[in-house]
């Protein structure tokens, strides 16, 4: 994909940070990028012990966090709200 470009308000050059993946390892799953993100780009995962994708409904004993995953990548306009909140930072993006 070619690089989004355009102009800030201020007539300066801005380019698009598209969301790529999210580190389940650091993330902590408090859910600020969820919140800033008008797009419904982002989705809470729950996983189990051994880091797999669990149903959260199914059993609730099964669960042992939640993180952050991408659930509609075609819907990120590029704009980085979720990285300047995430206090880990933890994304990773493409222009």
């Amino acid at each position: 994909m070619a690089a989004v470009t355009g102009l800030t308000r201020g007539g300066k050059t801005w380019e698009a940070q598209f969301i790529e993946a999210i580190d389940k390892e650091t993330c902590l799953g408090c859910g600020r990028c969820y919140k800033v993100c008008g797009r419904d780009v982002l989705s809470l995962q729950a996983l189990n012990d051994d880091g797999e994708i669990v149903d959260e409904d199914d059993d609730d004993d099964e669960v042992e966090r939640k993180v952050m995953s991408i659930l509609n990548a075609d819907n990120c306009i590029g704009c980085g709200a979720c990285s300047r909140i995430c206090p880990k930072n933890c994304q990773s993006f493409a222009n």
